[in-house]
Formats: structure tokens, C-alpha cells, sequence
């Protein structure tokens, strides 16, 4: 069977969560074949992937919303376009239900070829007017339209791709991906699913809200567009897969049928995170101490050589993430700021990769500067397997998270975790009613002094972290195991198989 994975800023180019769900779930159905299709954001990371592509993987076809800037429109055209989908259009920009239907029509009967040709017509600028004249008219017309146009053309350069032909549509989000599947699911007939890390509506909200770009009359406008592009996965999806019962909860708000949902958690390979070294080896040694020579964080040499006898010494405390905003990482080194303060003998270590948001993590490595935090250091990507198991506590203070691969890698450690409540994260470390207990502490979105205090509590009670860490160990060996994952959706894929 061919499935198309479709996916939207992170396979094959980003590392994390949702990324690893989707290595891991190639790898491992090896009976079937894989079209990733792929949408990124520029065009500069074209085969630039950071995974090695498994042998089912028949195709990547990549797609940069940047080749939309290079597009050229000619003025003046005028399209025939019904009354109901001049209609629907104007929904599209005012908030209210669409038809996506009529949305895929327009695009499938070659009505609109190339994007920019559509917002230069006098079509558009019909369907702008009478928009703007019965929602937005105490705005400035020019960032009325403006505002519309940045909106709408990533949508409409999508819609006009053509997707290859498949069994089976999978998409790991709503969004731009998910319009994608339902595309596909209009055009093809095939079955389609979707399943959703996070909320992706409710992610561009919270960003939308917070940002600059958009302005505030205009905020309403872009947070109603991407509740109508995500509604689409869940009118035209067969089933959508979600990871935990609050994510499922919220989706039903949301408008996604019940009859429509499972719950498929997160798994990863318990055993393969059993600590068997003392330390690590040469190489790996070597590579970090030539990356060190010559910065601030020399003095840390000693524990990157990971003598046990020194690293005893100490309150290790990581965390193992992408150094990004929606990571909060300002808000854990303001944290470890307090926590040095009260625990003299404690080290924090930042374990990720550098690349992925240049600015932020100078911002980051900044502020540890300002605060004169010596016992901090950021090591870069790292081996998660090695290095998780030099830690006493684990930490995660992310604003927005679906159902975190790194707090399913402390568990399988045994190592306690401090997470902010987002997401899954508290139904991982509290369970839901499944009896192996706590296995760490939940803190308050950006609560620099709560989260603080809640490392300061695990620190001093050696007793507590080796309980929580047990804790968390058999939860995940008996409810996230990458066994029960891989099956549960070899069964959703052969369902489907067996129906066509």
C-alpha cells in the first residue's frame, strides 16, 4: 500500500516530536510504501534533511512557501466564477463557514492557474470591496488589503500543487497540510487521516495574539481563517487520530465528530534507553571538548568527560529540546537563575540543536551571560540515549506542546521531570487513574519562581526523584511503548487497506 505523509515544517528537515513519530512510523511498517509530501519554509533547505530517509520511502516531494514570492500576476483578468463560490471566497476572508468544496472546484477545473494572476483580477478586487465594506471599513483599506493578500496566498499556491496519487492520505497536522488531505480526500476518493500532535488552530491563535506582524484590528480576521483551514481535516477526514484525552476533548469543542476519533499515544523503545556505560566515549568526548575550547563554558569540561566519581558531586539537571521560542527557554534559564542561588552544587545542561532559530538562541545564550550563570552550558545536539542518563532532573518548559518524545525518554530513563502544564504533559506524569503514581511535577506556564522551586523540591529529596523515576518507568513501559503505537496504526492502515 502507498501512503502519502503530509507533512508542514518539520519532517525531514526538523528534529522533534513530530518528527520522530514520523521516522519511527516508516521505519517500521516496512510493508508499505511512503510519499512525504512536505512543505517547508524556504527554499534554501531543499534536500537539507536531518534524518536518513528509510528504503520505503518512495519519494519526498518538497514544497517551500517561499517560491510563492517569485510568482508574477497580470492585471486585470477576470475569472467566471459562480455566485456561490464568489460567495464562499468572501466567507473565507470574513470568518464565516466555508464550502470547501467550492474552494477545491475553482482550483481543480483549472479556473485559477497561477495565484497571483487570481489577486490582480477584478474578481479579487470585487470580492476584497465587499468584504472590507461589511466587516473592516473603519480599518485603512490599503492594509485591509495587504493583510487579505498575505493571507490568502500560501493557501491558494498550496491548493494549485498537484498531489500525487495515493492509497491512503496521512497528514501530521491540520493546517496547511491538513487542507492538503482534504484536497486530496475531494479529489481522489481516497481515505484520508489526520492526526494532530497539537491544536494547531489554537497554536496560531496564542501566536497571533502574542505577534507583532498583525495588526489588532486584524487579529480576529487571521484567527478565524485558520479555524476554517482546520475545520476542513475535520469535515473531510475518515478518522482523526489524537494522542491524549484533553487533546480529544478539545477537538470535539472544536467541532471534530466524535465517531471520527481515536486515541493512539506516543511510543518510544523503553529498552533502548537502559543505562549500560559509565561514561562516553572517546570520540564523542573529543568532539565536544573541541567545541568547547576557547568559549565560557570550558570550565565545563569536567562533567562532558563524565567521570562518575565527579558527576556524584552535583545536581545535574537537562533538558533535551530545540532551542526555539514555543520552547520557552528564556523562562528555564531564568528558573535555573533561582535554582543556582539556593543549590550551589547544581549544573544545568540545554541539549539540543543551535540552528533552527539563530536570533533566539543568541537571545538565550545572552541572558545566561547577563545573569552570570557559570553552571549553564549549551552542548548542541546530542546522543539522547548517552546523555539522559548523566541527569538527576529533567525539565521542560514549553508554552505549547502536543505530547512530548522527550518526557517519554526521562520516564524510560527513570529520571524525574519538571514540565509546564501543557498539552499531554500532565497526563504523562500523573497517569489517569492508572495507579503507577507521579512521576514529576507540573508548573504553571512561564511561572519562572514556581518551576524554579519545583527543580529546588526534586534537588533536595534524593529519595523523591528515585520513586518519581520509577514511577514514570513503568507508566511508559505499559502505556507508550513504540510496539503498541506502530500496531495501532498498522491496524487504522489495514483497515482502510481492506475497504478499497
Amino acid at each position: 500500500m502507498k501512503i502519502c505523509l503530509l507533512m508542514e515544517g518539520s519532517y525531514p528537515y526538523v528534529t522533534g516530536g513530530v518528527s520522530t513519530w514520523a521516522q519511527m512510523l516508516i521505519e517500521n511498517l516496512t510493508e508499505h510504501q511512503f510519499i512525504v509530501f512536505a512543505i517547508g519554509a524556504e527554499k534554501k533547505y531543499k534536500k537539507q534533511f536531518k534524518y536518513i530517509l528509510p528504503k520505503n520511502v518512495l519519494e519526498v516531494k518538497e514544497v517551500f512557501l517561499d517560491e510563492m514570492l517569485s510568482q508574477i500576476g497580470r492585471y486585470g483578468k477576470r475569472y467566471k466564477l459562480s455566485k456561490d463560490s464568489v460567495n464562499n471566497l468572501k466567507n473565507l476572508i470574513t470568518g464565516e463557514k466555508v464550502n470547501w468544496d467550492l474552494i477545491f472546484k475553482i482550483f481543480l477545473e483549472n479556473k485559477i492557474k497561477n495565484e497571483m494572476d487570481f489577486f490582480m483580477s477584478i474578481n479579487f478586487f470585487d470580492i476584497l470591496k465587499d468584504s472590507y465594506e461589511e466587516k473592516y471599513n473603519t480599518a485603512p483599506f490599503t492594509e485591509f488589503f495587504w493583510t487579505v493578500r498575505s493571507m490568502l496566498v500560501p493557501l491558494f499556491f498550496l491548493l494549485k500543487i498537484k498531489i500525487p496519487l495515493s492509497d491512503i492520505y496521512h497528514s501530521a497536522a491540520t493546517g496547511y497540510a491538513g487542507i492538503l488531505g482534504s484536497m486530496a480526500k475531494f479529489l481522489y476518493k481516497k481515505p484520508y487521516i489526520v492526526t494532530e500532535h497539537g491544536i494547531y488552530s489554537r497554536e496560531r491563535e496564542e501566536e497571533i495574539i502574542k505577534s507583532s506582524w498583525a495588526k489588532g484590528y486584524f487579529k480576529d480576521m487571521w484567527i478565524k481563517f485558520f479555524y476554517n483551514v482546520c475545520r476542513a481535516s475535520y469535515e473531510y477526514s475518515d478518522k482523526v487520530i489524537t494522542l491524549f484525552e484533553k487533546n480529544r476533548q478539545i477537538q470535539i469543542e472544536l467541532g471534530c465528530p466524535e465517531e471520527k476519533m481515536e486515541i493512539i499515544p506516543n511510543g518510544i523503545n523503553v529498552e533502548s534507553f537502559k543505562e549500560n556505560f559509565n561514561e562516553l566515549d572517546k570520540k564523542e568526548e573529543n568532539k565536544i571538548s573541541n567545541e568547547l575550547i576557547g568559549t565560557e563554558d570550558k570550565h565545563m569540561l569536567d562533567l562532558m568527560l563524565l567521570n562518575k566519581e565527579k558527576r556524584t558531586e552535583f545536581i545535574n539537571i537537562g533538558t533535551i529540546t530545540r532551542i526555539v521560542p514555543i520552547k520557552d527557554i528564556k523562562t528555564m534559564i531564568q528558573s535555573f537563575n533561582i535554582v543556582q542561588s539556593e543549590i550551589k552544587n547544581s549544573r544545568f545542561f540545554i541539549m539540543g540543536p543551535k540552528d533552527e532559530d539563530e536570533e533566539y538562541f543568541d537571545e538565550c545564550v545572552r541572558l545566561s551571560q547577563r545573569l552570570g550563570l557559570k553552571n549553564l552550558v549549551f552542548t548542541g545536539k546530542v546522543d539522547t540515549k548517552k546523555y539522559i542518563h548523566l541527569m538527576d532532573i529533567m525539565v521542560l518548559t514549553s508554552v505549547s506542546e502536543g505530547q512530548p518524545f522527550s518526557i517519554l525518554e526521562a520516564m524510560a530513563a527513570k529520571k524525574p521531570v519538571v514540565t509546564t502544564d501543557v498539552g499531554g504533559c500532565m497526563e504523562l506524569l500523573y497517569g489517569r487513574n492508572d495507579g503507577f503514581g507521579k512521576a514529576g511535577i507540573v508548573v504553571p506556564v512561564m511561572d519562572i519562581e514556581k518551576i524554579a522551586r519545583a527543580i529546588i523540591t526534586l534537588a533536595k529529596n534524593d529519595k523523591l526523584r528515585k520513586i518519581m523515576g520509577e514511577s514514570g518507568n513503568k507508566r511508559v513501559k505499559n502505556l507508550y511503548t513504540f510496539e503498541k503505537c506502530v500496531e495501532s496504526y498498522k491496524k487504522v492502515y489495514e483497515m482502510y487497506l481492506k475497504k478499497q
